[in-house]
């Protein structure tokens, strides 16, 4: 597997240097995640199997440390921020989200590893697809979308006890779930927003936001310009961003960048055309499985199910542009 070097940042384009990692996964590897300093790769596969590898000058260093436990292949992995400490977790097939935490040491887990399983979440009764780390700001809170069609929201508690949030989400089952960066406000003590957008096989993404009155998560909003199941969702980080942006791949063949001017103001959505024939429409050439962010937030990587990872950037016109594309 081969990911960027550096950083998307400019104008001009993206640097095309990549390097290539030797996983040692004996099956289908499906996601790949630095952590926060870029000092670790994790990835996950269908051999059931997590990896974690420590990176130095851009690339993975010797075998990785080897987490296992799953039951079936290993959809996602996602770091925590790291004030929490050197935390990851994994979902899986096997309807299972581990917690995974890292007090130093080498090894396959199980034996002189460092990493330590320290929490096992098995409420969902299907494959639980995609996970995410809240905001720092909301402390240490996981989202887990899985095919059972709920959405469970795992917090760590200060006394050291776990509480779990369910959100009946999607009919037909949920297959992306993404945080909502916290708004910027000027004022110190402002309450602050708890929200989370997914994405179902019912053809809609929704937002949710958590109600102090309610003591729950509510649905907010619903976002219905997808025509098939909508694969992955993805908000931009917020970094001098003027408005929220929410990317939204599907299997219908088509991106959709959607725009907020403030939490309470109507979303605008704008597709990505990736041919100039007018005759081919804004569809991509297969499914879109994943789009993912820059940590700038304004380049969007879109990943297609013809094996293509394409880079795209918003103009001063508004419009999304191509501006590198990787095979």
């Amino acid at each position: 597997m081969s990911y960027p070097q550096e950083p998307i940042d400019n104008m001009a384009g993206v640097s095309a240097d990549t390097k290539t990692v030797e996983t040692f996964h004996e099956d289908a590897v499906h996601d790949a995640q630095l952590d926060f300093y870029g000092s670790k790769l994790a990835t996950c596969s269908s051999d059931r199997t997590v990896k974690v590898f420590d990176v130095q000058n851009g690339e993975a260093v010797g075998a990785g440390e080897t987490l296992v436990g799953h039951e079936g292949p290993v959809w996602q992995v996602a770091w925590a921020h790291p004030s929490f400490g050197t935390i990851l977790a994994s979902a899986s097939y096997d309807g299972k989200v581990f917690i995974w935490k890292n007090e130093g040491g080498n090894g396959t887990y199980g034996s002189a590893s460092g990493w330590t399983r320290i929490k096992d979440h098995a409420l969902h009764s299907a494959s639980v697809n995609s996970i995410a780390w809240a905001p720092q700001e909301l402390g240490a809170t996981l989202a887990c979308a899985s095919t059972d069609g709920r959405v469970s929201v795992l917090t760590f508690n200060e006394d050291g006890s776990w509480s779990v949030d369910l959100v009946t989400a999607h009919p037909g089952g949920c297959n992306a779930v993404s945080w909502m960066p916290v708004p910027a406000s000027d004022a110190p003590d402002a309450p602050i927003t708890r929200r989370f957008a997914t994405a179902g096989c019912d053809t809609v993404v929704k937002i949710w936001e958590f109600s102090d009155e309610l003591n729950r998560y509510v649905e907010v909003d619903q976002l219905k310009e997808h025509k098939d199941w909508v694969r992955d969702v993805a908000f931009a980080p917020s970094v001098g961003l003027a408005r929220t942006y929410l990317a939204t791949a599907s299997q219908d063949r088509t991106v959709l960048v959607w725009t907020q001017s403030g939490v309470h103001e109507p979303w605008k959505c704008t597709s990505l055309h990736p041919s100039q024939k007018p005759e081919d429409g804004a569809k991509f050439p297969d499914t879109v499985w994943r789009v993912s962010w820059s940590l700038s937030g304004n380049v969007l990587a879109v990943s297609c199910g013809d094996g293509k990872v394409s880079l795209w950037k918003e103009n001063l016109k508004g419009t999304w542009e191509c501006i590198s594309e990787y095979v």
